[in-house]
């Protein structure tokens, strides 16, 4: 199954970043648990690593909840990336077996060149995106529907 802290995590970021826009305060773990289709439980998880980073500030308390902690012209999706997915590699590589030919004995080595490869290139195209480029792309997309919905 793959790994969907992503998505989430940078769902989460994209509604902060539309409640930034519009002067909306802080989101609490609830109303962005409801955005993700989620409990608040999980959205506290996904905002440790993005606060620890400075992406996202909270505060507790009846006014309390998250907001970005920077601009979002200044937030890249690579970094919300290896907030959300930490060290883990893109791919992991199946264990290997007794190295008795040319695929057993090279696969695991050739496969974590692979792996490593096409982290980079995930990575170098994430990094050359901001926050607010992608509500902008989102935007975009929705005028090409023919409508504007609201992003909330």
């Amino acid at each position: 199954m793959l790994d969907i802290r992503f998505s989430r995590a940078l769902t989460m970021m994209l509604f902060l970043a539309v409640a930034g826009e519009r002067g909306t305060e802080a989101l609490s773990s609830a109303q962005l648990a409801e955005t993700l289709d989620t409990n608040p439980s999980l959205v506290r998880k996904l905002l440790v690593p993005l606060v620890d980073a400075g992406l996202v500030v909270c505060a507790k308390g009846r006014a309390g909840g998250a907001r970005l902690g920077r601009p979002a012209e200044e937030i890249t999706l690579a970094e919300i990336y290896r907030c959300a997915i930490g060290d883990k590699p893109l791919w992991a590589c199946s264990p290997g077996g007794a190295h008795v030919c040319l695929v057993t004995a090279n696969a695991s080595e050739y496969f974590a060149a692979l792996t490593a490869e096409a982290e980079r290139a995930v990575l170098a195209s994430l990094g050359d995106r901001t926050l607010a480029d992608s509500v902008r792309e989102l935007r975009r997309l929705d005028e090409n529907k023919g409508h504007v919905a609201q992003i909330d």
